[in-house]
């Protein structure tokens, strides 16, 4: 069987570049965006490549970096732009293919085995290395493998704009060398807990005993023990194909979620998209499906039908959270949530009863989808980010404030 080809696409220092974009003064200086500049205990989110020769760290606090770099220049978060340079940067990639699975708010999957028009995966990398350079003014390193866990680590393997191989001929030579640390989804207790197995490196995990892995770690155990050997084989997990009978949108988080409010605020921002996109075909929606991945990538999957069916993003949402909160605990992590719009019917053939809505709830239906259409047209005319919620952009789940350690 033919090997998939995929690509892993990083945003390099993304916060800083985006500032950089936006006030050229900053590329010729060390700087780091930080939150709460008037606090010395405010950490930093993003740095450039002038400041990383200070060893500044993200998640550091500035105090602490100001004291490695006294020059520092530090600026103030701007997440509205991050997230239209995130959707600007999508949008390249879906020239290439609609396989897309965003990682965050600046990396993303992208399958693109069935792209051969546009070339081999590393002739599609450099071009999409070139859209993005030409057309943003940041830059993208692009890691390139038969599966995500390798391509991501191929993302990260030379920084800032490369574009990295990984194949079956020469994995071994670059993944087993690298810190398990470096491994997808080994956090600092997984790899100080390997390390104390005498595991170190990837090479190391991948000539460990797979029974010795899964008795320790249970099934994580043996996601890793496949993980290090290139056994991986998880789909790009693309939600919204043009030809499918509905409507998804998945995000995978940078932190797990625990507790219902993290939840909500991920699950409005999924359930958001999902209704402007049905408005916009002239769709609704008779059923809301849930999907949740703990932290050891297992999922489950649930389905509830709408009182009628609908557009309205708030409803869309409160479905999906009736589920979570019947089939979830507030206390077990949540990796990832797939919010999906299912049983499509044309807008213009659903009539609603008169006796199924009182005439209070089909009036105060009628304010909400004004208002979501206002904003639709809003977003349509001064772009997606005019508006945003002010959960989204204060959240720290990584839909727009959060960036990975190795920014």
């Amino acid at each position: 069987m033919k090997d998939r080809i995929i690509l892993h696409c990083d945003c390099n220092s993304f916060f800083a570049s985006v500032e950089t974009v936006l006030n050229p003064e900053y590329r010729n200086v060390p700087m780091a965006v930080s939150g709460s500049i008037e606090n010395r205990h405010g950490i930093i989110l993003a740095k450039n490549e002038l400041a990383k020769k200070y060893d500044i760290k993200t998640a550091e606090t500035v105090f602490a970096a100001k004291k490695k770099c006294p020059n520092l220049v530090l600026a103030k978060p701007h997440y509205d732009k991050y997230v239209e340079y995130s959707q600007k940067a999508n949008e390249i990639y879906s020239r290439y293919t609609d396989m897309i699975e965003p990682f965050g708010i600046d990396e993303s999957w992208l399958d693109v085995t069935a792209s051969g028009i546009f070339g081999d995966g590393f002739e599609i990398a450099e071009k999409i290395r070139s859209d993005i350079k030409r057309e943003l003014g940041i830059t993208v390193s692009v890691g390139i493998s038969f599966n995500k866990v390798f391509a991501k680590l191929g993302s990260d393997y030379k920084k800032p704009d490369a574009t990295t191989v990984i194949s079956r001929d020469n994995y071994k030579e670059i993944v087993y060398p690298l810190s398990v640390s470096d491994l997808l989804f080994v956090g600092k207790r997984t790899a100080d807990a390997l390390f104390h197995l005498g595991i170190k490196t990837i090479g190391d995990l991948a000539e460990a005993s797979r029974e010795l892995l899964i008795l320790k770690f249970g099934k994580m155990g043996g996601m890793l023990s496949e993980y290090a050997r290139g056994e991986d084989s998880s789909p790009v997990e693309a939600t919204d194909r043009a030809d499918a009978k509905s409507i998804g949108n998945g995000f995978t988080f940078k932190h797990d979620l625990v507790g219902r409010e993290e939840c909500l605020t991920g699950i409005k921002y999924l359930s958001e998209e999902i209704g402007t996109k049905l408005r916009i075909r002239g769709l609704k929606c008779s059923t809301v499906q849930l999907s949740i991945k703990d932290e050891y990538l297992r999922t489950i999957q649930r389905n509830a039908p709408t009182d009628a069916p609908t557009d309205i993003s708030s409803e869309i949402a409160d479905v999906a959270y009736k589920i979570l909160c019947r089939e979830w605990s507030a206390e077990r992590p949540i990796r990832m949530i797939t919010v999906t719009a299912t049983n499509l019917v044309r807008a213009d053939s659903v009539f609603e009863q008169m006796d199924f809505f009182g005439s209070e709830k089909r009036e105060e239906r009628k304010k909400i989808e004004k208002k979501e259409i206002a904003v639709d047209k809003i977003r349509q005319k001064f772009g997606t980010e005019s508006i945003i919620r002010a959960s989204i952009i204060e959240n720290d789940i990584g839909i727009s404030s959060k960036k990975s350690d190795k920014k």
